[in-house]
């Protein structure tokens, strides 16, 4: 399949570069809250991902908005635990939560350890019945998918960190990325991120389970990759909470397993083949 962004759709990502560049957070003001098709969602979150932004993007932006027209309105952000793929739930401001078909309010309980700090994690009390015969299929997949492009684009930042890094950074008399062995690692991550773009966006056309569950996997590899390549390039000072790169490696980490693991993923592409 070939894909290729329509203008609109790559000024709006240079925008929101920009923006986000800029240290702003208030995504409303540019109308990211009213995205709704697939593929524009897409645009956004690889944004998202490229700058590490934090929070229950995933379950604000697109998963309940998809459950229930209009349930995003009101201040505050959202979030939403999908058992058993997604038992726990994002700290946010209001909490939902899907049994089968049926949405329910939700009120957080026990707080859960996450391996990223600014990712909280939180048990879900069920409480009354909100909507029945909601589409939680389509929203799931949603959320898979949105994960999915976060995960290109913490991949695609960890690669243009080590790369500059890989040309500051000298060694015996010269940078380190003139050494072979480097080129060959961040080649092999330029690789994986450029194989999984394409399954990212025709997942976002087709929306069937099945290739976005491919998404998942192949941006979670591409993106774990991206994280352990960017570890052993930096060396020790990648691993301190002091640079950049911790914020990325952490957010990479936790999304890997989130909305559903790279072997869960796995069996559902093989289920439906």
């Amino acid at each position: 399949m070939m894909f290729t962004l329509s203008p609109e759709q790559t000024d709006f990502a240079t925008v929101l570069h920009g923006f986000l560049a800029a240290g702003k957070t208030d995504l409303a003001s540019l109308g990211v809250d009213e995205v709704t098709d697939p593929v524009d969602l897409v645009v956004v979150f690889e944004e998202l991902g490229h700058h590490a932004v934090s929070g229950p993007l995933v379950e604000s932006l697109a998963v309940v908005p998809a459950l229930v027209d209009g349930l995003k309105a009101g201040a505050g952000t959202w979030s939403v635990a999908f058992p058993p793929f997604l038992p726990h739930a994002v700290e946010a401001d209001h909490y939902l939560l899907v049994e089968g078909d049926t949405l329910r309010e939700a009120s957080p309980t026990a707080e859960l350890q996450s391996v990223d700090p600014a990712r909280r994690l939180f048990e879900l009390s069920a409480g009354p019945v909100i909507a029945t015969d909601v589409p939680a299929d389509r929203a799931f997949d949603l959320g898979v998918l949105t994960c999915s492009a976060q995960l290109l684009g913490l991949g695609r930042a960890m690669l243009e960190m080590t790369t500059a890094h890989a040309k500051a950074r000298a060694q015996f008399g010269k940078p380190i990325g003139q050494f072979q062995a480097v080129k060959h690692h961040l080649a092999n991550v330029l690789i994986g991120l450029e194989l999984a773009r394409p399954l990212v966006f025709g997942a976002a056309v087709t929306m069937s389970s099945r290739d976005v569950s491919a998404a998942k996997v192949a941006t979670s590899d591409a993106a774990w990759q991206a994280a352990r390549t960017a570890l052993q390039v930096h060396g020790a000072i990648g691993y301190t909470a002091e640079h950049d790169l911790a914020r990325f490696l952490l957010q990479t980490r936790a999304l890997r397993t989130a909305w559903g693991s790279p072997s869960m993923h796995r069996a559902r592409v093989l289920e439906a083949l």
